[in-house]
């Protein structure tokens, strides 16, 4: 299972008390002062792992808590510090504070870390307090208390290719051809609740990170149907599949889908509209109707400068290599070209490809 938001809250350990103490023996009865210090409680910490791909895990404990700083000692012994607890979350993961809202950290690399409760100082023993006018000091602090807060974990995936369209535009039927992800797949709205994410091979030893994003729906801007939770994993994508289906049963219309879909993406965020996008058209030639549907589509995006359209069946499999080249020379150049550019990438290989 999926889940890429989480709510927890974190406790840091207290520090421990500082203790008073004197020394006696048995050829010292009037000792000087000699109690330690406190320990210093535990810290709360998230660090970033590749190996996990969702907060379902982080997301089954609610609370983590780390331990206290021991108590201090005669003889000047220090209490023991607490062990720091560490947790993993996925790459990607932006922490946010749950009541101020505002964002603490952004964990985008591997092993990035980010201490989100910080434990308490251990308190001083009264062998700190001792001086030549105070040379009995009966006097210690008591360990300050950790930090504990309530943080909310969203996390924004990382792959190459995003996979977008409305609710059955056949997303999941082309992840699952090209993939070995296993996404449901049924003839019904929003099969697809959460990303998907499968490993597709391009060719020798290419490949490109792929997402089954969930479908969009008008309002998604402003949070209808899926709405944020779907748009910000777009974000991070180098290039997104605009899946339309041109099929004599795609509801809406081939025309309304992508114009649709269009306005959503420029509405969410300018930066993300501008992103290189191939408009996909799906399960083209699965009905003799479909090749003037096809026709229409490719009008309708070069008058709105989106560049050629690509027709794809993934039952009957014609146009899925191509697409899937179209998407790799996009990722690649992509990764080497300057950010203002990548639209022009994106129309250059789509056209090569329908070229092809």
């Amino acid at each position: 299972m999926f889940r890429d938001e989480a709510e927890i809250e974190v406790i840091a350990g207290d520090g421990g008390d500082g203790v008073v103490s004197f020394r006696r023996e048995k050829y010292a009865p009037k000792g000087g002062p000699d109690g330690g210090d406190g320990g210093d409680g535990g810290d709360v910490v998230l660090v970033a792992s590749s190996d996990l791909h969702s907060l379902l895990e982080v997301g089954r404990s609610f609370r983590y808590a780390a331990k206290n700083g021991k108590r201090g000692g005669s003889r000047t012994k220090t209490g023991r510090s607490a062990e720091h607890v560490e947790i993993l979350v996925p790459v990607g993961t932006i922490v946010k504070d749950s009541e101020r809202g505002n964002i603490l950290r952004d964990l985008d690399t591997p092993g990035a870390r980010l201490v989100v409760a910080v434990g308490g100082r251990g308190g001083k023993g009264n062998a700190r307090f001792a001086t030549s006018v105070r040379q009995v000091p009966r006097i210690a602090t008591l360990g300050v208390p950790g930090e504990r807060r309530r943080v909310l974990l969203e996390l924004k995936l990382f792959a190459e290719v995003g996979l977008l369209g409305f609710p059955n535009a056949g997303k999941s039927t082309f992840l699952a051809r090209v993939s070995a992800a296993r996404p449901k797949i049924a003839d019904y709205p929003f099969t697809t609740l959460s990303p998907q994410v499968g490993i597709v091979p391009v060719g020798g030893y290419d490949t490109l990170v792929m997402a089954d994003l969930p479908g969009l729906i008008e309002g998604a801007a402003e949070g209808a149907g899926l709405g944020h939770r779907f748009l910000r994993h777009v974000e991070r994508c180098r290039v997104l599949l605009h899946f339309v289906d041109v099929s004599t049963t795609a509801e809406p219309a081939p025309l309304e889908a992508y114009r649709v879909l269009d306005a959503e993406l420029a509405r969410y965020s300018p930066e993300l509209h501008k992103k290189p996008r191939l408009v996909i058209a799906t399960k083209a030639g699965e009905d003799d109707d479909s090749e003037p549907r096809v026709a229409e589509l490719a009008a309708a995006v070069a008058a709105h400068g989106g560049g050629e359209v690509l027709p794809m069946s993934s039952v009957l499999g014609t146009g899925v290599p191509e697409v899937l080249r179209a998407a790799r020379d996009i990722v690649r150049r992509a990764a080497a070209t300057p950010a203002a550019s990548e639209s022009e990438a994106a129309a250059e290989t789509a056209a090569e490809t329908a070229a092809e």
